[in-house]
């Protein structure tokens, strides 16, 4: 559990948090001498009937506003510190508009320095964060006056925040691990030392972690919670993690521990996007911002889909496109600032962190908050975009959101198929199927001889997945529309058809085979006398078991081919013939001997022994029908 304060500056945010935890956040040199926070202070907070929780202490000043951001990002409470002698202020409504963007579940705010001011000014106030709040996702905060000085309200305070912390939002205990780091040093004697907030999963002492963007590995030494060594640190907890195997220089604010090796940078994000209804304009094509998620801040450019524009108080689709790499999973929340003049304009949900370059049709403003809410509809978007490319299943709880154990049973109800590695949706696999049928449709036409197509020919006209094949292809045959024979695939029941001319003309090739004898023509041989059809007529020839193929470029008649074999039974088993003794006894040249010795030897008629040919003694040859081919 983690309370965070937010607020103008000098509202008394530092005071009021040693008030409740005794400890001074500021513990910066120049936070001493200027009398402001200008990083981010933490503590341990003991709350009655909750246990301890850490609380961080935030700037107020609008120069420190991106330090603001890495504090609030993955509070669960936050605590709005405002003045009762000022009231709301432009920073109160700045950090407002940020705990709303990160969508932060709960919300308590204090009243401070109401020792400086009459009831009636007090009264005035109060009324002044209720209205402030009517329109917020907190329209009945608690409100709670008080004052860090004399502790009066202190006690109330402190019951708000316990009630307000009995109601945290569920973190899974088996999600992937995430720690963003905000802060980064060295112990002498222990070395690197990073410190964040634990955003989901857990981590144990001895585990494997990896640094990103960077992507450096390392081995957590020793974990410690507010200055005590523990064996674990899990989701919602402050944890310093002592990182072995790795240098300071290379972990910085914005770095992002991580255990599951799925983890990768993004160059480009898909977000439901909003822009403040009070922002200074309209977000158009490929504007500059400040994109700050977690404890990252960068530059990025945003694009809403089809290049529309954005107007204050609306929503979209867009894509974000940061000028470096940086860590991100679904349903992530994040804000968008103008870098001139400076402010925050908004933010929004991640729908896909790895996103491709595609052409999409923007969803209905329905879809939109389904997507900014639902990570079984973030997949759902994911699985559309990618199509028949398909989605990792090792990917989908950093793609979507899902933990790991919600992935299994969400995959199974998205009416996707899964192949070994990939999920894809049900319409890429609809499809691919309807291709499989037109790519075996054309080839009947084309090829009537033929009885079927290649496996090979029709995976390479699909322009789909491997895996999304082999479901489409499994698909049909299991209704029942295609057949697999070996290497051959059919339309169920589909038969050769030969036309009257095809009979004539393969009788013609058969006639001029046996003719030759032993030595037939070759393959172009009989592409010159007779035509472009003669591949497909001899193939047609072999499976009516009339012709034999030997060699890749010749086929023998079935019969001269088994005379050739019987004239070799008559040699002495077990005894070395060279070719010279063979071609006597067959009387061929050596053009066509090796060849069909080869061929011998394949069919286990014959077996190589150095220079020569041994007669084996099982030498029983079956010219059975040939393996299908196309």
């Amino acid at each position: 559990m983690i309370i965070g304060t937010a607020g103008h500056i000098d509202h008394g945010k530092t005071a009021l948090v040693k008030a409740l935890t005794g400890v001074d956040t500021d513990r910066l040199p120049e936070e001493k001498r200027r009398g402001i926070t200008i990083d981010l202070g933490f503590a341990p907070l003991s709350l009655e009937g909750i246990g301890t929780v850490g609380m961080i202490d935030v700037p107020g000043h609008e120069d420190f506003v991106r330090s603001m951001l890495v504090g609030a990002s993955g509070i669960d409470v936050a605590l709005l510190v405002i003045a009762a002698d000022e009231g709301v202020m432009p920073q109160t409504r700045e950090h407002l508009l940020i705990l709303s963007l990160l969508e932060i579940p709960q919300l308590v705010v204090a009243l401070t320095k109401g020792d400086l001011v009459e009831g009636d000014w007090l009264a005035l106030v109060h009324s002044e964060a209720q209205a402030l709040l009517a329109d917020t996702r907190w329209p009945l905060a608690p409100i709670v006056p008080c004052s860090a000085r004399t502790k009066s309200g202190i006690d109330d305070l402190r019951s708000a925040l316990a009630q307000a912390a009995a109601r945290p939002e569920s973190r899974p205990a088996d999600d992937l691990f995430r720690l963003p780091v905000d802060r980064v040093f060295t112990v002498r004697g222990t070395g690197t030392v990073v410190t964040g907030t634990v955003w989901s999963g857990s981590i144990e002492r001895e585990a494997d972690v990896r640094l990103l963007p960077g992507g450096a590995h390392a081995r957590v030494r020793r974990i410690e919670q507010h200055g005590q060594t523990v064996a674990s640190a899990a989701a919602g907890v402050r944890a310093a993690l002592a990182l072995g195997g790795i240098d300071v220089t290379q972990v910085g604010r914005g770095s992002v521990i991580v255990a599951d090796r799925s983890w990768r940078a993004t160059s480009l994000f898909e977000a439901v996007v909003t822009l403040d209804a009070q922002a200074p304009g309209e977000l158009k094509p490929r504007t500059r911002v400040r994109l700050h998620s977690g404890a990252t801040e960068v530059g990025a450019r945003v694009t809403v889909l089809n290049g529309a524009v954005l107007r204050p108080g609306a929503w979209a689709v867009a894509r974000v496109a940061p000028d470096s790499p940086i860590p991100l999973r679904g349903g992530d929340r994040f804000v968008l600032r103008l870098p001139a003049p400076v402010g925050t304009i908004g933010g929004g949900t991640v729908i896909d962190p790895y996103a491709r370059r595609r052409s999409i049709n923007p969803p209905e403003n329905g879809q939109l908050a389904a997507l900014s809410v639902s990570a079984a509809k973030r997949l759902e978007w994911i699985l559309e975009g990618e199509g028949v490319h398909g989605v990792p299943i090792t990917e989908i709880p950093i793609r979507s959101g899902l933990t790991p154990a919600e992935t299994h049973t969400t995959v199974l109800g998205q009416g996707g198929r899964v192949g070994a590695n990939n999920l894809f949706a049900a319409a890429a696999v609809e499809s691919t199927m309807a291709q499989v049928r037109m790519i075996i449709a054309e080839y009947e036409i084309r090829s009537p001889l033929s009885p079927g197509v290649s496996t090979q020919t029709l995976r390479g006209g699909l322009r789909a997945h491997d895996e999304l094949a082999g479901i489409s292809i499994r698909g049909l045959e299991s209704l029942g529309e295609i057949e697999t024979d070996g290497p051959l695939i059919r339309r169920k029941g589909w038969e050769p058809a030969p036309s009257v001319l095809d009979i004539k003309e393969s009788n013609a090739l058969a006639h001029d085979i046996g003719a030759a004898e032993r030595e037939p023509p070759s393959v172009g041989e009989l592409v010159s006398r007779h035509g472009s059809s003669v591949p497909a007529l001899l193939r047609y020839l072999e499976r009516e078991g009339r012709i034999v193929q030997v060699e890749a470029d010749r086929y023998y008649d079935r019969s001269t081919l088994a005379e050739m074999i019987a004239m070799l039974g008559e040699l002495v088993p077990g005894q070395v013939y060279l070719p010279a003794q063979l071609r006597d006894v067959l009387g061929l040249s050596r053009k066509y001997l090796i060849p069909f010795l080869e061929f011998c030897d394949r069919k286990g008629v014959t077996e190589r022994r150095g220079e020569g040919r041994v007669l084996r003694e099982s030498s029983a040859v079956v010219l059975d029908t040939p393996q299908p081919q196309s």
